[in-house]
């Protein structure tokens, strides 16, 4: 073990960077840290003002000399100079006062490239880390909620987060078929945000759209539940609000879950016929934000026919995953891990 961990005076330190939320673990205190990843910025000095949900309730709402930004972009960084100011302002409030710089596990996502790969790494050393391990999301996720990775018994997970969705199957230690794709949390929200211009003629924000998702939001089934929405009419371009209903959210989200089920489709398809005899016992996990999404499971099991389960703690799997790798760093390869390399050799 690294003697400056060993000393106490620096932690092992876990983070779920995600498009729409950073959840941090540090090792030996479980979960720390929840926050929506988005930065306040002075648009004058580009001075931080405010990091995570103090941030977020800035979207849409900023004056002019303010910008309240995302600084991921798809599961990747596309503003490193924010990304580097957010991920520094996480670990001082997950770990304040170390006299020694931490150890940083990062998950990302299973189709990154080896670019974005160098963007995370130097984000977590720029922001004080003093050094970075990174680690595949659905790998993360399949231990975070209750998956021995390292049995050679082939497991499915799908992992719907805020910027990407990871399908993939797992066996050692290690994922065998994988796809990534950019329809996510975000893309649900999308979705309905121009469901709601076209068939009701009312602009309404993300934030708005989220609330609506959580709310009543849901992919199949009947959608008896009705919600009142708030926003500006095209028409006469005064507030105005409608009721909507959950069974307009499906038609909605019908084209995003669409796009999930043909990836996990396609993945299944390329899966060797043991693993896939191995996921067809054990059926398909899902984790993230978006596997809450009422009828997702059920959708999922309708179309593949495999059973498919709801982890117990879909939201944080991924984060619990991080922390239980914690204890064995040294056993990680530092830095990138060349991923999209590894996926051209298994093609």
């Amino acid at each position: 073990m690294d003697k400056q961990v060993q000393g106490g005076f620096a932690r092992d330190i876990a983070m779920d960077l995600g498009t729409t939320s950073v959840l941090v673990a540090v090792r030996g205190r479980g979960i720390l840290l929840q926050e929506p990843s988005v930065v306040a910025v002075d648009r004058r000095t580009g001075a931080v003002l405010q990091v995570g949900e103090a941030a977020r309730q800035m979207l849409g709402r900023t004056p002019g000399d303010l910008l309240a930004v995302r600084p991921l972009r798809e599961g990747i960084i596309s503003d490193c100079t924010i990304a580097e100011a957010m991920v520094r302002a996480f670990l001082h409030k997950a770990a304040p006062g170390r006299l020694l710089k931490p150890r940083l596990l990062v998950c990302v996502p299973s189709g990154i490239s080896e670019v974005a790969e160098r963007a995370v790494v130097e984000a977590g050393l720029q922001a004080g880390a003093r050094r970075v391990y990174l680690m595949e999301e659905p790998l993360a996720a399949a231990l975070g909620a209750g998956v021995d990775i390292t049995q050679p018994e082939g497991h499915m997970v799908v992992d719907i987060g805020g910027g990407t969705t990871d399908v993939a199957v797992t066996a050692l230690g290690g994922v065998v078929a994988s796809a990534c794709l950019s329809t996510a949390g975000d893309q649900f929200d999308e979705a309905l945000m121009q469901y709601i211009r076209q068939k009701h003629s009312l602009l309404i924000g993300a934030r708005t759209a989220e609330e609506v998702k959580e709310a009543i939001g849901r992919v199949d089934g009947p959608g008896e539940e009705t919600l009142a929405v708030k926003g500006r009419c095209l028409n006469t371009g005064l507030p105005r609000e409608i009721l909507l209903s959950g069974e307009e959210t499906a038609e909605a989200f019908t084209p995003v879950a669409e796009n999930i089920i043909s990836a996990v489709q396609a993945v299944l398809e390329r899966t060797p016929p043991e693993l896939a005899a191995d996921v067809a016992v054990s059926g398909i996990l899902l984790t993230g934000g978006g596997s809450l999404l009422q009828g997702m499971d059920t959708l999922l099991a309708a179309r593949t026919g495999m059973e498919t389960h709801l982890a117990e703690d879909p939201i944080r799997a991924v984060a619990l995953g991080l922390e239980q790798t914690l204890p064995h760093l040294a056993k990680r390869q530092e830095g990138v891990l060349n991923l999209a390399r590894r996926r051209q050799l298994t093609v």
